[in-house]
């Protein structure tokens, strides 16, 4: 089994990474910090022509076709940038309403005319074709005109609408707008089982993708201020204690990285051991993007612990993915029930 990207696979991370370097830089987060959404309309829907919220779509609903280890590889790529916009929810979102003939949506999601927010439930409701219920923390959901709700049975498209009385939230990621409601009876616009597609394991691996990405993009900023950083005639970087340090970083990051290929692969081979291998994935480059993010603080130095520098968005959006559709320590669990693969 080769791991490793394609040509054809480096050309889309090319064109990805070249797209959010030039129209999303890390520092419109601070730019658009007191702006209700955190992306610019008219940028997402550049992105959105270039197909990266609709690149594992079937070519006859209008995406790109490519596989699910596209998708991963462009998911990295997000993280590494700290990409701005609901560009899981809005991916995952756009495979419901193909999966259910919805063209119109599907189109406007294609041509970025339709955002997607993420609805995370908490503790007190349900979910099912039905309806669902409960209070739900909203995850960019302004200007969107649906949101993704994803459960254990299935995952469901329902209309914003349905969500009344939103409160905002301050969120720990200047990245990410944050809101909560609370629903007593809310409708179901598309609905897609677990069995048709797994849309909560595809949404795990395409979050520990951005992990992974994270966890790459820490180490990488570590590593070149370890080397540029001179103290006393010599880079920072010839000193063990750093130099360790960014050795580590790296092999997290290499891990992080093979694992999350990995799942991704077994997914779409449909292995019996997919889904350990996605929840090994997530716990794997859950931990690698926190504590990367985290040494890299550390030898940055002064400037590190500062609001200028970038090096706090980093772990703020690692702490963020790793809560998002799973805590962590539900995924820890549900890793240890699978148990080892036979």
């Amino acid at each position: 089994m080769d791991l490793l990207p394609s040509d054809e696979q480096l050309e889309i991370i090319s064109a990805a990474s070249n797209f959010f370097e030039s129209r999303m830089p890390i520092e419109n987060i601070r730019r658009r910090i007191d702006e209700p959404n955190s992306v610019d309309i008219d940028i997402w829907r550049e992105g959105a022509e270039l197909g990266l919220t609709t690149l594992g779509l079937p070519e006859e609903h209008g995406g790109s076709g490519r596989g699910l280890d596209d998708e991963v590889l462009l998911f990295a790529t997000l993280g590494q940038h700290l990409a701005t916009g609901p560009f899981l929810a809005t991916t995952l979102g756009a495979r419901i309403a193909a999966h259910c003939d919805d063209t119109e949506l599907v189109a406007k999601i294609s041509d970025g005319h339709a955002l997607v927010g993420l609805a995370q439930l908490r503790d007190d409701g349900a979910v099912s074709p039905d309806g669902f219920k409960g209070t739900f923390d909203l995850i960019d959901a302004a200007g969107a005109g649906h949101l993704l709700i994803i459960s254990d049975d299935g995952a469901a498209l329902v209309e914003a609408t349905e969500f009344s009385d939103v409160t905002a939230l301050e969120s720990i990621d200047p990245g990410i707008r944050l809101a909560t409601a609370t629903v007593t009876a809310g409708r179901i616009l598309h609905w897609a089982s677990a069995s048709a597609d797994p849309i909560r394991t595809r949404a795990l691996l395409l979050s520990a993708a951005g992990l992974a990405g994270v966890a790459q993009a820490a180490a990488d900023m570590a590593t070149q201020h370890a080397t540029t950083r001179v103290q006393f005639g010599r880079p920072i970087g010839v000193h063990q204690a750093v130099k360790h340090a960014c050795t580590d970083m790296a092999v997290r990051a290499d891990a992080a990285r093979s694992q999350v290929y990995f799942a991704a692969a077994a997914l779409q081979a449909a292995r019996r051991d997919s889904d350990f291998q996605v929840l090994a994935a997530r716990i794997t480059s859950s931990r690698a993007a926190i504590d990367n993010c985290a040494a890299n603080i550390q030898i940055q130095g002064g400037m590190g612990y500062t609001y200028e520098h970038n090096a706090h968005l980093f772990l703020k959006r690692a702490h963020f993915l790793s809560h998002l559709v799973a805590e962590p320590t539900t995924a820890l669990a549900e890793f240890l029930e699978q148990g080892a693969p036979q």
